[in-house]
């Protein structure tokens, strides 16, 4: 299969709203328009329990590994880039005009294809710091991790898988899915560091298994 087929495949896979379908079709509801407006595993838990979390956080973490597969082991650029715009279809998933979740489930899905240590890195992160209620930062401190943990573990093409999907999770803590009602850098650093908007009132501790 050529590598534009592949990359739009992985895109158009990886923007496919599960958590929202399950969503819609379980409870009737639509994420964008509950809490943050976040179309993730969390907002999913919180609508519809746990059992719908873990059937949308499969289908999240397979669709993050078609593009990889398809690539092969004899096209890694095109398997760590592919992993990367099926996380990029996920956040900002034009079946939902531009809203979407966090990138964790489609990278971990990725990640297991490429280069599996950085699931570890990842989720590690992320369940070490839900034991201090920080989950959020957590993520964070994963995401930066990915390129350089992989860089030792699995070289360059590992550091190259890492920051393909790595990237777009960031830039989506920062962005996330609505202009923050209180503009500032101290918005956009609690949004990159910890994953919310520091006004927000009714903010949850995110789930570790969030997709």
């Amino acid at each position: 299969m050529a590598e534009a087929g592949i990359l739009l495949l992985a895109f158009v896979v990886g923007a496919i709203p599960f958590s929202n379908l399950v969503a819609t079709r379980t409870r009737g509801v639509d994420l964008r328009s509950t809490g943050t407006g976040t179309v993730s595993g969390t907002a999913l838990y919180r609508v519809a329990g746990f059992r719908w979390l873990v059937v949308s956080g499969i289908l999240d973490v397979a669709k993050g590994t078609v593009g990889p597969l398809l690539a092969g082991t004899g096209r890694p650029v095109l398997a760590a880039l592919a992993g990367g715009v099926a996380v990029a279809g996920h956040n900002w998933s034009p079946f939902l005009r531009g809203h979407g979740g966090r990138g964790v489930g489609p990278a971990v899905g990725a990640l297991l294809v490429n280069a599996w240590p950085g699931v570890v890195v990842l989720l590690g992160c992320m369940v070490v710091a839900r034991a201090f209620r920080e989950t959020g930062f957590g993520g964070f401190v994963g995401e930066v991790l990915l390129a350089p943990v992989l860089a030792v573990t699995n070289g360059p093409l590992g550091a190259l898988a890492g920051g393909a999907v790595g990237v777009p999770m960031l830039v989506k803590r920062i962005v996330g899915n609505e202009r923050p009602t209180e503009p500032g850098w101290r918005v956009y650093g609690h949004r990159l560091l910890l994953d919310h908007d520091p006004y927000d009132r009714d903010r949850a501790e995110p789930d570790p298994s969030a997709p």
